[in-house]
Formats: C-alpha cells, structure tokens, sequence
C-alpha cells in the first residue's frame, strides 16, 4: 500500500531531522568552509530545526484531543524555521520548507489531494507522492529566487537534484522521499568539483549535508526505518578532469569577506521588502531573505552592520535582531588577550524586559521568554558560553522548558562547564533562588541552597483566557481571568484583583513569609496597592514585595514563601 504524508508524519519528520542534525552538528561545523568559514552550520541547522519542531508540537498540543490538518502543521512547521532560522544555512533551509509547504499545504498550485487531478486540497488528512515531489520542487525553485546569488556546488544545488531525483517516481511518498534523498546525495558529493572553496579544503558542502540529514529524516520518517548518516568529509579531489571546475572564480567567504553577520526578522510589505533586498545587496553579500505575508526573516553579510539594521527600520518593524562578529580580517581591531572565566555564574531565562533588568542587577545572565516563541536549547547553550564561567547555575523558570534546559545543560558540560540545572517552574522561584546565592560558598553548596529556596515558593500567575475551555476550576469562557496555582487553574474571575486575591488567600492559607507580586505591563499600579493592603491587614509578619515585569511578562505572577 503507497505511503502518504500526513500531520503525524511530519510531526516525525521534525522530530527524526532534529535527532539527524543533533547527531551531525558537530561534524557539519567542521566541514563549513562557505560562505565564511566560521563553523556553525550545522549548529544552524539544528537550531532552525528545533524552532520548526517547536511549532509543530505547539499545534499538536493547541488541538488535543484531536489532531491538527496536515495543512496547519505544515505552516507551523515552516512558520517556525522561519522565526527561528540563524545563519545562512538555516534561512535557506527555512525558505525549503516554506516552498513545502505552499504546496502541501494548498496554497499554490490550488488547495490539496483534488478528485483525479493529483493537486493538493487545503482540507487533505494526506498528500500522495506526486504532490510530494511537487512539493520539492517548489522548495527548490522559492530557496533559489530568495538568494541574492545564487552559487552552484551549494545546498541550493543539492536541493535541486533532490526535487529532480524524486520526479516521476509514482504515488508512494516513501518512494519519493527516497529517491529524493539518493539524488540529494549524489548531488553533495559533486559540490566540491563545482564550488572552489570545497574543492581546495576537500569537503562538501556543509548546508547540502545538512540538507541530507533533513531529507534522511523524511525518510525515515515515512518508511520507519533508519537511514544510515551520510559522512561528511568527502576526501580531497586529486583528479578532475575539468581543473576550470575546481579552479573557478573566488567567491564571497574567503578571508577577504564582510564583517558582520546581520539577521533579523522584519515586519514589512512586498514592495518594501523589494526595495530592501536592493539596498542590502549594495551593502554587502550572502544576502538571503526569505518568507512572505509580512513576515520575513533577512540574513546578509555585511561591514556595516548599522546600516543594514537601518535599511531594515526604513522597510518595516525589524525585531530578535542578531549581529555575530567573524572576527577575521579586521585591521582596525586591536587583538584583545583572552577573557578570564569567572568562578560562578547564573544563567535564567527571564519572560519581561523588567524582570530581566532584575536578574542582570543581580548578575545573572539572562535569555529571554517572548509569548509563543520559548528558547531553544541552542540560545540557552550560548547564553552559558556568554556567561564565560567555570560553574553555571541554570533556571529555566518555566515546567516547558525543562527537557530544552536539560539539553543545554548537557552540551554545555561536554564544553568543560559544571553546570547544575535548578528546576525552577516560575520566575518568582529563579527570583527566590537567586536572594539566596553566595558565589564564595561552595558549589555544591550553592546550589543546595538555591534549590530549596526555589522548591519552598509556590507560585501562582493570572492569564486571560483565549478560548472556551474545560479547567481544574470548571469551564471557562474567552476572555475570563483565569488564577493558577503550581500551574493548575484554582480560580475563575472576571475582574484581575478580585482573581489575584482569592489566588493569594488560597496559597496563603498553607502559611508564608513572604509575598512576591510581578506585574505585567497592563496592570495599573493600584492592583498592586490593593493587593499588598490585603496582605497587610489580613495576615499579619507576611511581607509584600512588588516588582514590574514589564512588555512580554504574564499578567501577574505571584510568589509565597
């Protein structure tokens, strides 16, 4: 029976390529040569992945019992890389799934699996194999048409090869995910006779492998079976019959190159963004920019980083702007001598521009929690790098976010850092467990300490509720106030101070010392007064203290301990 592509199986999909690149990564970096030689590529990927994967299980989870249509979880999924996509690689690789998912997922070519005439209908549970190389083929055609310059002997090649190989090859999708992949890999051992660069440092492409490790996964993910990892040191070429090929023009990633790399996410129109590319193409090169609908995610490489940041406050909203130094090539910058390790560090993840000036007065380093995007395990790894200490406390302040944490917490240890991850499920509990740190005490010690400050606060939050729904506290309507204790919903309310004082009688009426109230930007400071007046009358020795969390925070989170 021909296998189909359905919501399950790119959930799979996301999952097994996540697995694949997590397993490459390290590899992949050694090999990455071009662009720039600045080995994260496959750090990239991994990252670009996580992001698609994240979304696709958001969708899941918005749609339990039931399942999302294939249709959603393919725009989650390219939604997420695109939002999520760092480096050259990955925004390329986000723009592949993009082109996926236009097709799959009925917007182009007309709307999915229609009776008879193969194209895909919005409405489809599953795609079939032709749909499938379509798909493909689309993936490769929109990565082409949003690379400034288009290089052969790139992932942008391997894409190619791969949407040709699976052509024609019938209604089964694991037949064409499979012939993909082996036209994606006959493809990857060419590139170093196509691209100088590869050819002189004997590799392949990184992204083109990485782009295997991703189509492996597909395959995997249709057929259940494991495919063998691909290697990615291809051996030197020593004889080509065409030496033109391996002697072709130099091109842009040499150590001659840009340098700064400037991605960002823009809010813009069509027409704002065509005169963007034009301006940034004049500034520098690898110019990427992928996305559409108003959302795009842009990636050049550039010498002045500020006015590429610039050009894109002219086009739009930029935002999560990241600018990475090559540190190559730079005659104006004086070598600065290495940067001793401090002793002790803490790294939280923080949801509020307030909150997280509260944690870096008290010397942590922070990562921050927007609303629907929540750190990949990548940024909290660089954000311990960052931290540039021999001993690393981590909080994750978030019950989410504790496999993610637990991730960088172990790639951060095969770096040589101690870490200890605190499981903290609240930001009331980070704020608890950093009043109690001594960075002279022993390590061990420390985090004994910090541990049980945390785990003797109960925390409690008010959220608005987004939709009818069943609770521990009842069915509530859209727009209720909702007040959770230990991340369990106790109390109904239609009015914020009402909520949070049935919320804080209820966590006070087990005994405490001490109130931590965290207003999010929309609470008037009078919520605050009222509550700590309620406090104060009604149980006697409790202290109050109030601080602001600022844009991105919950509504209010409350602390007792």
């Amino acid at each position: 029976m021909p296998q189909n592509l359905d919501a399950v199986a790119v959930r799979a999909w996301c999952r097994l390529a996540l697995d694949a690149l997590g397993r490459a990564r390290e590899e992949i970096d050694s090999i990455n040569v071009y662009p720039v030689a600045d080995g994260d590529t496959g750090t990239n990927l991994y990252l670009t992945v996580e992001s698609a994967s994240q979304a696709v299980d958001a969708a899941f989870t918005g749609h339990e019992p039931s399942l999302p249509s294939l249709a959603e979880t393919v725009r989650a999924m390219a939604h997420g890389a695109l939002i999520g996509a760092r480096g050259n690689s990955g925004t390329i690789l986000s723009q592949l799934l993009r082109g996926m998912a236009q097709v799959i997922g009925g917007t182009q070519g007309g709307p999915g699996a229609g009776a008879g005439d193969g194209e895909p209908r919005g409405d489809a549970d599953h795609v079939d194999g032709p749909t499938l190389a379509r798909a493909l083929r689309s993936a490769a055609e929109s990565a082409y048409q949003a690379v400034a310059h288009p290089v052969e002997g790139t992932v942008l090649t391997v894409a190619t090869a791969a949407a040709e190989a699976a052509e024609g090859t019938g209604d089964d999708c694991g037949a064409v995910a499979r012939a993909a992949y082996e036209g994606a890999c006959a493809a990857l051992d060419a590139t170093p006779g196509q691209l100088a660069v590869l050819g002189r440092a004997g590799v392949v492409d990184a992204g083109g492998r990485g782009l295997v490790a991703v189509l492996g996964a597909l395959v995997g993910a249709l057929s259940g079976r494991t495919v063998a990892p691909k290697s990615t040191v291809h051996a030197r070429v020593e004889a080509v019959e065409d030496t033109a090929a391996v002697e072709c023009e130099e091109l842009p990633g040499d150590e001659s190159g840009p340098a700064f790399e400037v991605i960002y996410l823009l809010e813009a129109d069509d027409a704002a963004v065509t005169r963007l590319r034009a301006r940034l193409d004049r500034l520098g090169d690898s110019l990427v920019v992928v996305g559409g609908d108003g959302l795009w995610n842009v990636h050049v490489h550039v010498d002045d980083a500020g006015a590429a940041v610039e050009a894109g406050v002219e086009a739009g909203r930029p935002h999560r702007i990241r600018i990475t130094h090559f540190g190559v090539g730079d005659a104006h910058t004086t070598p600065q001598p290495p940067r001793e390790r401090a002793q002790r560090a803490i790294v939280a993840v923080v949801p509020g521009e307030g909150l997280a000036g509260l944690y870096a007065e008290a010397g942590a380093t922070t990562v921050p929690a927007h609303v629907g995007e929540p750190p990949a395990s990548g940024e909290l790894v660089e954000a311990i790098r960052r931290a540039h200490a021999r001993e690393v406390v981590l909080l994750p302040n978030d019950a989410e976010l504790r496999h993610t944490a637990a991730a960088a917490a172990e790639q951060a240890r095969t770096e040589g850092v101690r870490v200890a991850l605190i499981p903290t499920r609240s930001a009331v509990q980070g704020i608890a467990a950093l009043a109690v740190h001594e960075p002279d005490r022993r390590f061990d010690e420390d985090v004994v300490a910090m541990t049980s400050a945390a785990g003797a606060t109960r925390y409690g939050e008010l959220a608005v509720a987004e939709r009818q729904s069943w609770t521990m506290a009842g069915i509530c309507q859209a727009g209720d106030v909702l007040g959770l204790i230990d991340g369990d919903v106790a109390v109904i309310g239609s009015d914020a101070a009402r909520t949070a004082v049935s919320v804080l009688d209820r966590m006070l009426s087990a005994g405490g010392e001490m109130v931590t109230l965290v207003l999010g930007e929309s609470v008037p400071d009078t919520v605050a007064e009222q509550l700590e007046k309620h406090v104060r009358e009604t149980y006697l020795a409790v202290d109050t203290v109030v601080y602001r969390g600022g844009r991105q925070a919950a509504l209010l989170l409350i602390g007792v301990e």
